[in-house]
């Protein structure tokens, strides 16, 4: 005999479904897993996410922007790139959009600062 697996949920379509689903994630957030609500709690999270990844994507960022973004985490200010870029001056133009990275300054910014290489060969 087959187990019926129903638990009223279906493919989020729509605001008002995707609103639906999130009272009902807040109401059985602390369940058990392995428990009828864990299921639940876990399909209910996959149709979520699917829906905010389709509906809301995220894109890489800019490549001087999540250079600065990293600089500013790692507390760094633009003379400490200039061991990885070359000149002080150098790191300002890039920096500023006014000179383009090259490949080589990639692959030095990616090992200094912990970037993805994927995101510092975008255009921008």
């Amino acid at each position: 005999m087959q187990k019926q697996f129903d638990m009223g949920h279906k493919v989020i379509k729509n605001e008002k479904d995707y609103q639906k689903a999130l009272v009902r994630l807040e109401k059985i957030f602390d369940a058990k897993k392995g428990t009828k609500e864990g299921d639940e709690l876990e399909l209910l999270s996959l149709l979520i996410d699917k829906y905010e990844e389709d509906k809301f994507p995220i894109g890489l960022p800019d490549p001087i922007e999540a250079i600065k973004f990293r600089m500013e985490q790692l507390g760094y200010k633009q003379k400490d790139l200039a061991n990885a870029i070359g000149l002080k001056s150098r790191v300002s133009e890039i920096l500023n959009k006014k000179r383009k990275l090259t490949l080589d300054m990639i692959r030095k910014l990616s090992e200094t600062l912990s970037i993805p290489t994927d995101i510092l060969v975008r255009e921008y």
